[in-house]
Formats: structure tokens, sequence, C-alpha cells
């Protein structure tokens, strides 16, 4: 992926309200806000164009981005997007600053790799069920992942992973661990395929 898509020209915006954000719409611009790092928030604008097409990679999401904004380079994690409801349009973006010295939290996605080859699918015939799609990190922003890979060759029939059992990179951790007992939250299961005679007893057991 070019590394383009990390980096989005922005403008300082002084025009604000409703009104101003459907005009600056209709001029193809993307309204946002700049918040953290213990510094004002700043409101800006974007090509919505430029953001439409960089929204479309997943790593949008997770990757350290760069606003240039008037003349100054500023490293920001998407908090928040709005779409519009039917529309293929962004409607409004929120950034996050970042600090390269501090750790952020933020949710990155997972990606389940070596499902259709595992023993527990391929030869035993069971299927995943995953039970989340991203996960919360926390890490210093030069060590965030763009994702988390689930590696489903060792899972065996039956079995579920949960978040203690993910492999992390290097010095990303899991806040969701650290509140304690409950919170190792379930992340896939290879359940059995129900065949013929699991369907039958199932339906035994509830006419008993």
């Amino acid at each position: 992926m070019s590394e383009g898509i990390f980096t989005l020209d922005a403008e300082v915006r002084t025009d604000l309200g409703k009104g101003a954000s459907r005009r600056l719409r209709h001029a193809g611009k993307v309204p946002a806000v700049l918040y953290g790092a213990d510094k004002e928030a700043v409101s800006l604008t974007l090509s919505h164009n430029k953001v439409f097409q960089a929204q479309a990679f997943e790593a949008f999401y997770s990757h350290v981005l760069t606003l240039n904004i008037a003349g100054e380079s500023v490293e920001v994690l998407v908090k928040d997007m709005q779409r519009h409801a039917f529309k293929p349009l962004v409607m409004h973006l929120d950034f996050l600053r970042i600090d390269a010295s501090k750790a952020v939290h933020t949710n990155v996605p997972l990606h389940y790799i070596n499902e259709a080859t595992a023993d527990s699918i391929k030869i035993q015939g069971g299927h995943a069920e995953h039970h989340l799609n991203e996960v919360e990190i926390s890490c210093l922003p030069g060590k965030l992942p763009e994702f988390i890979e689930v590696d489903l060759t060792p899972v065996e029939l039956g079995q579920t992973l949960h978040l203690s059992d993910l492999v992390l990179p290097e010095g990303v951790s899991l806040p969701e661990l650290a509140k304690g007992e409950g919170h190792d939250l379930a992340v896939v299961t290879v359940k059995a395929a129900k065949g013929p005679q699991a369907e039958s007893d199932e339906e035994e057991a509830t006419e008993e």
C-alpha cells in the first residue's frame, strides 16, 4: 500500500455549525476535528475524495496517519468516522493527536488465518465461529500493528481461543485482560458441524 494513503492535507476552518458543514460537503470537503495531547481542539477540512480513497483500506483505522496542517505535520489516529446512512459519503472525522512517548489505546482488526487448512476444519469437518472481529490494544505509537493474526492451525475441534491465547507483537498489550477475572473474552471457537444424527438427537431432547 502506498504510504501516501497515510498522509492527508488539512486546512483549519473557522466557519462552524451545521450550515457550514453542509456547505463544505457540497464543495467536496469533509469537516473534521483534531484533539488530544493536552492541546485545544482544532476544526479542520479535508478533501472528500482523498479521505474516501484512504478509508477503503483497513489500515486507515489503525495506522498512525500524518496530517499536513498549514505547513505542520501532525501524527494522529482516527478515533471516529461518521458515514452517510446510504450514500457513499464520509460525513465527519475525529482525529486524536498522538505523542510518540505515550501509549495509545485503539482497536485493531483480527485476521483469522489457516482457517481452511486447519485439521479440525478440513479433516474433522468443524467450522470456526468468530466471536470478535477486532480487539482493543495498548502500545506506543511506533509499535502499533495494523492487525493481529489468529492462527487456527493448532485449534482442536471443540476448542475456544481466548484473548490470553493471542500472540501479540512485542510491546503490545490487551487492556481488557488487565481488568481481571471474567475479562478473558472468547475470540474464536471451532465447533463440530451438525449432521443428521446430531439434529435428530437435538429434536428428541427437545421433545423430552
